[in-house]
């Protein structure tokens, strides 16, 4: 019988967290609480930049992108935001959505296979994912609930499984 296997990735859908950003950004133009204090957000390339006259109100804005990701169903282990910083007389926090899996973590995911995992489970990085094999499909189905109780800083998905 042939191996059965299944990917190891972390991706952020596009489309989904562009959507967020508009309707944070919709938001923004209409609630009373941010009329008057330059409040925005902006995406440039990978880059989300929001910005606010104080340290509290970019806080805030940070907060309603936040409450958006979440409805769109987009882990905020994706968000990797930085801390509010003072450029002129507005406050920014320079955020990224992290995609893929660093060799880093790719390596503690595959000590985590390796130790805790079942015997004959076998896995490999592959660029930004994790190829994980195993003759038994219920080995496969073992390793996934171990990977998704472990509280790892990624957000993990499992496709492929075959």
């Amino acid at each position: 019988m042939a191996d059965s296997s299944f990917d190891v990735v972390s991706k952020v859908d596009k489309m989904e967290a562009d959507n967020a950003i508009h309707q944070a950004h919709k938001e923004l133009e209409q609630r009373y609480d941010f009329k008057g204090t330059g409040a925005s957000i902006a995406q440039s390339g990978d880059k989300i930049l929001m910005k606010a006259n104080s340290e509290e109100r970019v806080k805030a804005v940070l907060d309603v992108f936040q409450t958006k990701l979440i409805k769109r169903g987009i882990s905020l282990k994706s968000l990797d935001a930085g801390e509010p910083f003072a450029s002129g007389k507005e406050y920014r926090i320079e955020a990224e959505l992290k995609d893929g899996i660093t060799q880093e973590n790719a390596k503690k995911i595959n000590k985590i296979i390796r130790d805790e995992g079942p015997k004959g489970v076998k896995s490999q990085i592959q660029g930004d994912e994790l190829r994980v094999q195993s003759k038994s499909r219920d080995d496969l189905q073992e390793t996934i609930a171990l990977l998704k109780g472990k509280d790892l800083e990624i957000d993990l998905q499992f496709i492929n499984f075959r």
